[in-house]
């Protein structure tokens, strides 16, 4: 079990252990507040920003789908509502199931919306199965080659 902690930190950011299982718990609790009720994907999140504050998150679906909001962005808006604009890293995890059976990694839109407000080499993406099964990225694994607001200048 610790060798796989060592190698999902190693391939992101240097979250220590303690703080990782911290962000996978709080997602995984954070599931149970998914409001799902068209496609039964429950996903919570859990977003650390600098100043140490955890900001949960879940997907809460709506009958026009495109309403629908991802519990990534909902942790992030949360987090902004209330004043804070710096992020270190986030926690997701998703499925069906009531445990996830698999890794539940950000969709587009919330890659972009990570994408405003942390920089993409510094900022760690969790996606968790369970606090022993996981994997950890930067932004910029997940979103190469990026549209962020520095090619508006």
């Amino acid at each position: 079990m610790e060798q796989k902690r060592m190698e999902a930190v190693q391939s992101g950011a240097a979250l220590p252990p303690k703080m990782i299982e911290t962000l996978i718990t709080t997602a995984l609790k954070m599931r149970e507040r998914a409001y799902c009720p068209y496609s039964g994907y429950s996903v919570g999140a859990a977003l650390l920003t600098k100043s140490g504050k955890i900001y949960g998150g879940c997907n809460i679906e709506n009958a026009a789908y495109p309403d629908t909001v991802c519990g990534e962005r909902t942790a992030i808006f949360k987090a902004i509502s209330e004043g804070e604009c710096a992020f270190v890293a986030i926690a997701v995890a998703g499925g069906r199931s009531e445990t996830p059976e698999g890794y539940s990694v950000p969709c587009g839109s919330c890659r972009q919306v990570m994408n405003e407000f942390c920089d993409p080499d510094d900022f760690t993406i969790v996606v968790a199965k369970s606090t022993e099964e996981y994997k950890v990225f930067t932004l910029r694994d997940l979103l190469p080659e990026s549209f962020s607001p520095a090619a508006l200048v």
